[in-house]
């Protein structure tokens, strides 16, 4: 009996062994593919055979965001979807969905900044996705009386820079893709700020918050997906306390140029990057359409100013000298931007504006004809 026993167990071991030795090659294969598709990054989980000898992912309480897949064929799927949005008008896909398949694709080294970043000082990509947070913030005079509201805020770098460099009472974050939230909680927690940040499940749109709630609405770069940015715009001023602010880092569309075929590929540029990127045709707003919206918000002391110098030509450039940037960008988008590298960024861009725009909601509420 001793004897069948030990037998037994020797068995078992082998097919332990032999299944971990397939799912080892089974998950560096998949890696593989994955990265060359460009879609998100495999979680950190082990692999492991089901009693049907079908391969699973295991959980991964650290990675949550990352270890959803928990079938071999998601991420194969993931792949297929990618590819036909980027090379196909047929796969259309709504702002959750794309940043759901981008997951922790990340362009910082450090972090997870998946901002264009500002270069006027900034000599890499981990520097100059920082320092745009850092000039929204320093435009809204983030302080440690502020309780601040932070829409889009992806995996929450911002805020955990925002906690330690301005320090405000509260950041409360709201953004729709869940695959975000899951990981930036996680990181909020390990860094033990989760008295000071609350990240929530929720629409630009449809804030899930009361009245008068914050001193500060920002918005770095996302604004342009919101459906609408109007309506987000309303949105932020009813959660706004009186004298509130509102910053936004954002992406608008460019003043037509003089020349016609200049602005044939300005209207083409516009469409494909409006139609791959979710934005609605109602948030095609250029400068001073975009200021007046945030004044028929009830907003004044309304700035919009243009900073896409110090963006488009930086990234532009890093994207050509930084082979480990150009590397993180997924697949899809690294074969045409390679053949864009050999255009300067006026040409590349020439669709967009890049602003940074605030706004302050009035002290005392006004009465539509304007009287106090």
């Amino acid at each position: 009996m001793q004897r069948l026993w030990k037998v037994r167990q020797d068995l078992v071991g082998r097919r332990v062994a032999s299944s971990g030795s397939i799912a080892a090659k089974g998950r560096a294969a998949l890696s593989g593919f994955c990265e060359q598709a460009g879609v998100s990054r495999l979680p950190a989980a082990p692999i492991s055979l089901n009693s049907g000898g079908e391969m699973r992912f295991m959980s991964d309480p650290d990675r949550g965001a990352t270890s959803a897949r928990n079938h071999f064929l998601g991420p194969l799927g993931d792949a297929a979807r990618f590819a036909a949005w980027a090379y196909t008008p047929f796969q259309r896909l709504a702002a959750p969905e794309l940043y759901g398949l981008l997951a922790t694709r990340a362009f910082t080294t450090n972090g997870l900044y998946l901002n264009l970043g500002y270069w006027k000082a900034a000599r890499t990509i981990d520097e100059a996705c920082a320092a745009l947070a850092l000039l929204v913030a320093e435009a809204a005079r983030m302080g440690p009386d502020d309780d601040v509201v932070d829409v889009g805020f992806g995996f929450a770098d911002q805020d955990l820079l925002w906690v330690e460099r301005f320090a405000p009472r509260h950041i409360t974050g709201l953004n729709v893709t869940p695959v975000q939230v899951r990981l930036a909680r996680h990181r909020v927690r390990r860094r033990g700020l989760a008295d000071r940040i609350t990240l929530i499940e929720g629409s630009a749109t449809a804030m899930p918050l009361p009245d008068a709630c914050c001193d500060i609405v920002t918005a770095v770069e996302c604004a342009f997906h919101f459906h609408t940015r109007a309506d987000f715009i309303a949105e932020a001023f009813r959660v706004l306390r009186p004298g509130g602010r509102l910053v936004l880092a954002d992406v608008i569309r460019a003043a037509p140029e003089p020349e016609g075929w200049r602005r044939r590929m300005q209207d083409f540029s516009w469409r494909q990057f409006a139609q791959k990127f979710a934005v609605p045709a109602a948030n095609a707003d250029q400068r001073t359409p975009y200021t007046a919206k945030l004044r028929a918000g009830g907003f004044e002391t309304v700035d919009v100013t243009p900073i896409g110098e110090h963006v488009f030509p930086g990234w532009h450039r890093a994207l050509g000298e930084d082979e480990a940037l150009f590397a993180r960008l997924p697949l899809a988008g690294r074969l045409p931007y390679r053949l864009l590298l050999n255009l300067d960024a006026r040409t590349v861009y020439g669709a967009f504006d890049y602003v940074l725009a605030t706004a302050r909601k009035p002290t005392q509420e006004r009465m539509p004809n304007g009287a106090i």
